[in-house]
């Protein structure tokens, strides 16, 4: 039978006080206190480094901390409030609106009347839309507040260049499987806000691959090591490779399908492809499909690269891309992704060319540097008498009945621009041939040219 409280109404604020801590997850209750207790960042917050003295010295400037989850943007702003005797306000863009953000600027605005500053720490500002971030402006350039703001995106894409212009960008790293489990065993050791006097016990390599499964992010490793020792305390305290295994279940890698990283992991699968690096592509290939992505996404992508990087140095690989993608759409993953791994493979390793990709870019830009040509007389349509007698097809030379088969002194271009050269085949794959034979032809065409404006 379950205990009976013997608390009074009156103890209960008593009791929700002092449980108030435990109540807290462990990730929050270990948030470093000092710049000394942070893990990771070392390029930034280095002793001697420029952010460092600024922090230190309480002299610190508005900042838009760019990194990704759990590598300390928060703890930062805290310990900013804290070293500069601040303030401290946070928001999050995801659920504050403007009536929020003018509020708290108003408040900021009384203390700073008073002479006390206000951190303002605004969690994903990447999300607030350029109105939003206005609101900020006036206040940042009078000094009302030291605006701190946390992003995982690319501030250049997603912030507008006023509030950039008036913050410092500074880039945190993911933080590393060393430093996480450092943070661990700090977790581990301290008896007042850790997991100390809990008994627990653990291997080293189990903590090494918590922290691997934390995939850079802090508070996720802490998260998962909380709930280890949850289950751990219905067996002795050891946290055992069952117990492990089962809270490392459902490993995820940090992927966003819309964001920074997505285009950097595309743009890396795309590069290490056409620098015939098979393994490489491999891997970003397995990345992104064990992120989440959408494999239609990639099927569309890896076709761009045959057109673009293979071109007809290898037509097959065009081929290969299609029926790879329509493989896809018949299986699905998780059979659907050999064939995308089948392509990755066959793309990196064959001939490249972006021969085509050049010359179709150059006959674009001569369609806007020209305007709009009339198309030469002789290669007109003249399906009517009129337009016979009006001179259209006039002079029109019959390819299959020249000598060779091709006019060679017969030009495709309008008069105003003259013979052009765009497609260029590289010696590589099948354009080692096209290029033997196109070399040939445009040589042969010139003399032709030469000859017939000689004789006239």
């Amino acid at each position: 039978m379950a205990r009976r409280s013997t608390a009074t109404p009156s103890d209960l604020p008593d009791l929700l006080t002092a449980d108030r801590d435990a109540l807290r997850p462990l990730a929050e209750r270990m948030r470093p206190r000092t710049l000394d207790e942070m893990v990771g960042q070392r390029r930034l917050l280095a002793p001697g480094s420029a952010l460092r003295r600024a922090v230190e010295s309480g002299h610190v400037h508005s900042m838009i901390l760019w990194g990704p989850p759990g590598c300390g943007k928060t703890t930062l702003a805290l310990l900013l409030a804290k070293y500069c005797v601040a303030e401290f306000r946070a928001i999050s863009a995801v659920l504050s609106g403007l009536p929020e953000v003018r509020q708290v600027l108003a408040e900021a605005g009384h203390r700073f009347a008073e002479g006390r500053r206000t951190v303002l720490f605004v969690d994903e500002v990447h999300r607030f839309n350029k109105t939003q971030q206005d609101a900020f402006l006036p206040h940042i350039e009078r000094g009302t507040i030291l605006f701190v703001g946390a992003t995982t995106e690319n501030p250049s894409f997603e912030l507008n260049s006023a509030l950039l212009s008036r913050c410092r960008v500074h880039v945190m790293d993911s933080v590393s499987v060393d430093d996480i489990v450092t943070a661990l065993q700090q977790a581990l050791a301290d008896g007042s806000r850790g997991l100390a006097g809990r008994g627990l016990a653990i291997e080293p390599t189990a903590l090494r691959e918590i922290a691997g499964a934390a995939d850079g992010d802090v508070r996720r490793g802490l998260t998962l090591l909380e709930i280890a020792a949850e289950l751990a305390e219905g067996e002795g305290g050891t946290i055992s490779e069952a117990t492990l295994a089962q809270v490392l279940a459902d490993r995820t890698r940090r992927f966003d399908k819309g964001g920074e990283l997505f285009y950097d992991q595309i743009s890396a699968l795309h590069k290490s492809m056409r620098s015939s690096n098979p393994d490489a592509a491999l891997y970003w290939l397995a990345r992104m499909l064990d992120g989440g992505v959408d494999p239609n996404y990639l099927a569309r992508r890896l076709t761009r690269m045959a057109v673009e990087d293979v071109g007809l140095a290898d037509p097959r690989a065009l081929q290969m891309a299609i029926d790879a993608w329509e493989t896809y759409d018949r299986l699905g993953s998780p059979e659907g992704d050999l064939a995308l791994a089948q392509l990755v493979i066959y793309l990196a390793s064959t001939a490249k060319s972006n021969a085509a990709y050049v010359a179709f870019n150059a006959a674009k830009d001569d369609v806007r540097e020209y305007g709009t040509q009339e198309v030469p007389m002789h290669i007109r349509n003249a399906p009517t008498k009129l337009m016979k007698e009006l001179g259209y097809g006039k002079g029109y030379q019959y390819d299959h009945d020249a000598e060779g088969g091709i006019a060679l002194d017969q030009t495709g271009f309008p008069d105003a621009m003259g013979e052009r050269v765009y497609y260029r085949p590289v010696e590589r794959g099948l354009e080692t041939k096209l290029k033997e034979k196109l070399d040939a032809l445009r040589a042969a065409r010139s003399n032709a040219r030469t000859r017939v404006g000689g004789s006239e």
